[in-house]
């Protein structure tokens, strides 16, 4: 059942996808798809890979652990390929380039709904600098309202990488506490909701 919505919502979706030139591509072993699912997939990624505005990755038989295994594989095997796996000296660089998501950003946030306090065995490499969001709001309740209280909670944040501090951005914030570039941004997107206070 689950394999067939996705045939369905992918075939209903791919002209919304091109006119709104959004590239989809999918990250995982989605070889081991069924065959149906696969081909609808690779059908629709092909179908807007042309596209160069946002970028839309489904995460489909995913884990990230083999994805981690996967890319020092493959790293592994050219290295023995070119004769050079005696000297082989891995850095994340290599790492980064054999991932599914690479030439994507990182992540600036990762929302956990459902008042989940784990990661689940999801992008482990590239949330190392991610912002944590939890809520207890469930993910089919998770609706723009939400979503604009995870973005200003973000924007609240002081976000160090890795060091010690960093000055916060100064930002203009209106009466009211809330962030209007956020607030317009979201607007802009067609984002518009209620306050969420």
């Amino acid at each position: 059942m689950l394999w067939r919505l996705l045939r369905i919502y992918l075939r209903r979706e791919i002209e919304d996808l091109q006119r709104n030139n959004i590239r989809l591509q999918s990250s995982g072993r989605v070889e081991a798809l069924p065959a149906g699912a696969y081909e609808v997939l690779r059908e629709a990624e092909r179908a807007t890979s042309h596209c160069t505005g946002m970028r839309l990755n489904l995460a489909i038989n995913y884990s990230a652990r083999n994805e981690l295994v996967d890319a020092v594989n493959t790293i592994i095997d050219e290295a023995r390929i070119e004769g050079r796996l005696s000297s082989l000296v891995v850095d994340e660089a290599m790492i980064e380039r054999r991932l599914a998501t690479a030439g994507l950003p990182d992540p600036d946030l990762l929302i956990r709904t459902s008042g989940e306090m784990r990661i689940s065995n999801f992008l482990l490499w590239q949330i190392a600098y991610a912002e944590l969001y939890v809520t207890n709001t469930y993910w089919p309740d998770f609706d723009r309202a939400e979503l604009l209280k995870a973005v200003l909670e973000f924007q609240r944040r002081d976000r160090r990488f890795g060091g010690l501090t960093a000055p916060a951005p100064s930002r203009e914030q209106d009466i009211d506490g809330t962030d209007s570039l956020v607030a317009a941004g979201l607007t802009a997107a067609g984002l518009t909701t209620a306050s969420s206070k």
